[in-house]
């Protein structure tokens, strides 16, 4: 079987390299915000390109904090609306209504699967305080229409960076292209670690600061509580880790994207939709979307030839149980991507026979 992803095999070209690193944290005898977490915060800093890096438990509370952060410095007040694409990772939603913020959905681009620009503009209102564009799947949305727009009304722009680590946009990284992001280093991530793990990068000094200090019970001094915080920091084992795997996100993510051109070259499937790349910037591919109409048939199909797919993601923020009555219009954008949406093996531990395998298999798909 070709497995889908292989933590363990991705891991392991590392193993010797992250033992060393665990073990010197054992050692130090210090195991929360320790120098491990400083020396992550600046290299992953310098990596993106942005000033700040604040170290965080996961990619959820990135985001959740720079909301966070935005209301505590007056800029965003309870029932302001963030505008955010449709068909999101059910994440990117949680932030803002766990900060008593009102999403408001804009349909995706159905080549990039990234926030349509064009269609961000209708949905601004008085309530509009920020954009929230996700670089899905590993490629960055269309930054410059919607920092555009940013500027015209004066909203903030939060980049949901959690699937694009070291994605490029006009020559500049994921990251830094508005005014904060958020990450994620889950595992299966293109930088995970071996376990959860997050951070929030911006150039803005107060956001930093007080981002820093809400995620560390809302204090600055030991003891002195400035904020009602909370504990959302990166741990000590998790940032060595990190900073082992750091030095290489380049060299895997070119691999991923020499293995994702062999499909993009290859493919030729009148029932296949191959994934849309723009030529503003570099895919980072997270992951390697196809869609297809009959999307249970082709997945069985691969299966049944020892192929292992998986869906991101089969159901849409606006149809979930937790969101229920909450939202009121239709989405035929997002549902079609929803319906349709297939992700094929692709990392920097798959072999090019694998790739040509996959690829053959589904050059004689029947549909």
């Amino acid at each position: 079987m070709i497995e889908f992803l292989n933590l363990k095999k991705i891991n392991a070209v590392h193993y010797k390299e992250i033992i060393e690193a665990i073990t010197r944290v054992v050692d130090s005898g210090w195991y929360i915000m320790g120098e491990e977490v400083r020396k992550f915060e600046k290299h992953f800093a310098q990596y993106v390109g942005c000033k700040h890096c604040i170290g965080v438990a996961n990619g959820l509370d990135a985001l959740t904090l720079i909301l966070r952060g935005y209301k505590e410095l007056g800029v965003i007040t309870d029932g302001d609306e963030v505008i955010v694409p449709a068909n999101t990772y059910i994440a990117t939603i949680l932030s803002i209504s766990e900060n008593n913020l009102k999403p408001v959905l804009v349909e995706p681009d159905i080549k990039t699967y990234n926030i349509a620009p064009i269609d961000i503009e209708k949905k601004i209102t008085d309530k509009t305080k920020a954009i929230m564009p996700v670089h899905l799947f590993g490629q960055c949305a269309d930054m410059d229409p919607i920092n555009n727009l940013a500027q015209k009304y004066n909203l903030k722009i939060i980049e949901d960076s959690a699937q694009a680590h070291g994605a490029i946009y006009m020559g500049k990284k994921a990251g830094c292209l508005g005014d904060a992001s958020g990450f994620s280093f889950y595992p299966g991530k293109n930088l995970g670690a071996l376990g959860d793990g997050g951070a929030v990068t911006t150039n803005d000094d107060d956001l930093a600061e007080t981002i820093r200090a809400i995620g560390n019970y809302g204090s600055q001094k030991k003891y002195y509580n400035d904020y009602r915080g909370v504990n959302s920091r990166l741990d000590e084992i998790q940032a060595a880790i990190l900073n082992v795997k750091l030095k290489y996100i380049d060299f895997e993510n070119k691999k991923r994207n020499e293995l994702a051109n062999y499909y993009l070259d290859h493919i030729q499937n009148e029932k296949i939709i191959m994934p849309f790349v723009a030529e503003y910037g570099t895919h980072a591919w997270h992951l390697f979307v196809i869609r297809t109409n009959r999307r249970n048939h082709f997945q069985k199909y691969l299966y049944n030839h020892q192929v292992q797919t998986m869906t991101h993601y089969p159901v849409p923020p606006y149809k979930q149980k937790a969101y229920h009555k909450y939202w009121r219009g239709e989405y035929p954008i997002s549902d079609q991507i929803h319906n349709t949406i297939c992700s094929l093996p692709l990392n920097q531990m798959n072999e090019k026979a694998e790739i040509q395998f996959i690829t053959n298999l589904i050059n004689t798909y029947a549909g």
